[in-house]
């Protein structure tokens, strides 16, 4: 991989990091980053751009850390049914929006 590309990885996480910040909400942004990479990964990009994308920009903004720590304030409250819950929905609700993602790409193709 050449140094350019990354740098762009850098600009990419950069940006996805301030729009984190910006949004600051883990359920509305995992969303809409399960959105994009379903939108994007339906599309036939070259390996750079599709690494800067998949590896610099959507990395850092559905950061897995949030989810993470979305989880644990809700275990360290000793909720364990709204801990199962919410873990189960997350994740079931952002593998369809992924879904629905790669779905409207392939429809406008």
């Amino acid at each position: 991989m050449k140094i350019n590309n990354f740098i762009y990885i850098l600009l990419a996480a950069y940006l996805a990091t301030f729009l984190r910040l910006t949004i600051n909400n883990n359920f509305f942004i995992s969303l809409i980053g399960s959105f994009l990479v379903g939108f994007f990964i339906s599309k036939r990009l070259s390996y750079a751009i599709e690494k800067t994308l998949v590896s610099g920009f959507f990395s850092c903004f559905t950061s897995f850390s949030g989810f993470i720590y979305f989880l644990y304030t809700i275990l360290n409250q000793g909720d364990w049914i709204k801990f199962i819950i919410f873990f189960n929905l997350i994740i079931i609700l952002n593998l369809f929006t992924m879904l629905f993602g790669y779905w409207i790409s392939r429809k406008m193709t």
